[in-house]
């Protein structure tokens, strides 16, 4: 007995795992044989992209204090007007603050005069998490491998298409990244998701990440905080950044509404509210009794079913119309409220 439930926990948990790992993939990472994405001019921007007025900015072009070193100690990267650059051998930067569900918006350069060539040319990253990275590259009349080019997830998704400006000219990423869930078992239930704008062209489409990105190496998902500083790469060249800020996205679901339940009301009683209601401008309202149900009658294709929640109180079922009925001592319906969007019309029942 305990062999097999022991073998029954061990299929469950890992369930989620193979469903995510992909440790399959159709391309083997940095392959140099897997399709170039097609080059193309990307539109104008006007750049730099001003902040929405909910956004941490996390850089606006005068210090460096919401950054460090991955020590914790001050970064050696360099100020300079209006944008700061990667120095040489002086290690990643990390944001102070931690973040999980974002949209990121990023600015940086490529140097010029340009040095090097593949990946030895202007070549940074922008990890989510720390963990997740879409490439920084100088892209423009650079081979190099396509899961490793200017806005790729590195090694797992080249982009759709390569829409690199020339070195020295400043780019844009817009980033929106939706974190990994795990269960209360550290197992993976919802992979990380990124979509990413490279000046302004779409060139990642909600991809769904097979777990951290490194070079060389699969690295499947592993337990970690809902929320990790984000990071910039040292990769030996002088790549510049500006004007990059973040809109923390709500990961709270949204709340129920509260509506009034639903009655059953006897087909004798429903058959009362059937027929024709005008108001003072003469427009109608047809309310029809199908079955045991009652319905307003929009046109010959169109009918909303209307749920009694009391003998006075209705609704509709699908949009936020209520309906209050002033019934007579029979208990017969004389006149309807119908209220829309905070606005009351009176109608008087006329047949």
């Amino acid at each position: 007995m305990f062999s097999y439930l022991f073998r029954f926990m061990f299929l469950v948990l890992a369930i989620p795992v193979l469903l995510f790992s992909q440790d399959s993939p159709m391309w083997k990472a940095h392959d140099l044989n897997r399709p170039k994405p097609k080059i193309i001019t990307p539109p104008a921007q006007y750049l730099p992209v001003l902040p929405p007025s909910d956004a941490i900015v996390l850089y606006d072009g005068k210090d460096l204090s919401k950054w460090e070193g991955m020590d914790n100690k001050a970064t050696k990267w360099i100020n300079g007007d209006g944008y700061f650059e990667c120095v040489r051998g002086s290690g990643y930067i990390k944001t102070k603050q931690a973040f999980g569900d974002i949209q990121l918006h990023v600015e940086w350069a490529a140097p010029l005069p340009v040095k090097g060539e593949s990946q030895g040319r202007g070549n940074s990253g922008v990890f989510l998490m720390g963990l997740y990275e879409v490439q920084v590259l100088d892209s423009y009349d650079n081979i190099t491998y396509a899961d490793g080019q200017a806005s790729a997830i590195y090694g797992q998704y080249p982009p759709q298409v390569n829409t690199a400006r020339p070195p020295g000219e400043w780019q844009a990423y817009d980033i929106v990244f939706h974190r990994p869930h795990f269960n209360s078992l550290g197992v993976l239930v919802k992979p990380a998701r990124l979509t990413v704008f490279h000046n302004g062209v779409l060139v990642q489409d909600n991809v769904a990440l097979w777990g951290a990105t490194e070079w060389q190496k699969f690295t499947p998902y592993h337990l970690h905080p809902e929320k990790l500083p984000l990071s910039l790469q040292d990769h030996g060249n002088p790549v510049r950044f500006r004007n990059i800020w973040v809109r923390e996205l709500s990961e709270v679901p949204e709340k129920e509404p509260e509506y009034l339940p639903a009655v059953t009301l006897d087909k004798n009683i429903l058959e009362k509210y059937a027929g024709v209601y005008e108001n003072e401008d003469g427009d109608e309202i047809k309310i029809a009794l199908e079955g045991a149900k009652l319905f307003i009658v929009r046109s010959a294709t169109r009918k909303d079913e209307i749920i009694p929640h009391s003998n006075e109180k209705f609704s509709l079922r699908f949009t936020a119309i209520d309906l209050d009925f002033k019934l007579d001592d029979a208990g017969d319906p004389v006149e309807m409220s119908l209220t829309f969007t905070g606005n009351t019309s009176k109608y008087k029942k006329t047949e």
